[in-house]
């Protein structure tokens, strides 16, 4: 257990290989009730969100979620989110947990001048992500209703266990799997019930590496206040053609101008594992990671790292790890879908 933006928090149960594996090839839970939840609804919700969040909310119809990100005037990422229309002016915003007390009044000094209410119901909501190829047939197990209805990205009221969730058909890992937001009283029931259909449970650790195999990025990492969409890869949650929003004037310049770095993905060719923060060798220069890890997908070290933007897919690059260089190219994200291409090699 380690202490995670002021929650106590699982890195393992069984362990990180086994819980990684449960999630590729079975059905594994993560208990993220740490996660904050904002909910804005008011008679001006959709054009107060269009302004301060940079995907298009208005394309987003009731009872689907959207990732989106709240940057700053700058264009730099101070979250990334997920926004779920509940009802025509009623969404709910999950947020990092590292970040949600910094979000909340960030988004109320935007609310001022719209009719909107914004509320912190963080402590209103337990979240349990169920996750994996069998993540369907595990929780139908628990529910009367028929989750073969909820397509991808869709959120709904089902009963989990005799209770009325929200569930939505969303998640972290590069699988297909569902969120459920319910009452914290009832999260233990959920999660012994789960369990008891051979759900595995799972830890930050499997988190973190089947999140950064799908390529996706995280807070702190490869986003930040100082890391603009542009620079991340993100320019598809990026609505241009939004009249106005925080940053699209910055973030508009950047891409017209260019970046001298851009995330990227490296696999090693060496038995050797790169970490957060080493340095990256590269015929137009240095980079750095920004998160790597073993793969127990891939059975080799992988990680993302802000590299020259000259550098492109199929370059050879080392990584320094203990005063050593160590061979890796670079490859397309997300690496999840390249599992049988490098097995291959």
């Amino acid at each position: 257990m380690v202490d995670f933006a002021g929650w106590e928090m699982p890195v393992q149960y069984e362990g990180l290989i086994p819980e990684h594996e449960a999630v590729r090839n079975a059905v594994g839970m993560f208990d993220v009730s740490h996660m904050g939840e904002f909910i804005i609804d008011g008679h001006d919700s959709t054009e107060f969100l269009q302004y301060t969040l940079t995907n298009d909310v208005s394309r987003l119809k009731v009872g689907r979620s959207q990732y989106s990100l709240l940057c700053n005037e700058d264009g730099g990422v101070i979250d990334d989110c997920m926004l779920y229309r509940l009802e025509a002016c009623k969404f709910l915003l999950v947020v990092n947990a590292a970040n949600s007390d910094k979000d909340y009044p960030w988004i109320q000094s935007k609310a001022r001048h719209y009719d909107v209410h914004v509320s912190d119901q963080t402590d209103s909501y337990a979240l349990l992500a169920i996750q994996g190829p069998k993540a369907t047939s595990s929780l139908q197990k628990l529910s009367k209703d028929d989750l073969k209805e909820l397509r991808r990205t869709e959120i709904r009221a089902i009963e989990v266990c005799g209770h009325q969730c929200l569930v939505g058909r969303t998640g972290y890992t590069g699988e297909d799997g569902y969120e459920v937001f319910c009452m914290p009283s009832i999260a233990d029931e959920i999660w012994a019930s789960a369990i008891d259909q051979s759900v595995t449970p799972c830890g930050l650790g499997s988190r973190n590496t089947l999140r950064l195999e799908a390529g996706m990025a995280l807070h702190g990492h490869e986003i930040s206040e100082t890391i603009t969409p542009v620079e991340a890869g993100l320019n598809g949650v990026v609505a241009f053609t939004k009249e106005e929003f925080v940053g699209k004037r910055a973030i508009a310049n950047i891409l017209n101008s260019g970046t001298p770095n851009r995330l990227m993905g490296l696999v090693m060719m060496d038995r050797a594992v790169p970490r957060d923060g080493y340095v990256v060798y590269t015929s137009n220069g240095e980079g750095l990671v920004t998160s790597g890890t073993f793969s127990p997908t891939l059975e080799r070290g992988i990680a993302m790292a802000y590299l020259p933007s000259q550098v492109q897919v199929g370059d050879n690059v080392s990584v320094v790890i203990r005063d050593k260089h160590w061979a890796a190219e670079i490859v397309e994200l997300p690496f999840y879908s390249n599992v049988t291409k490098w097995r291959a090699k």
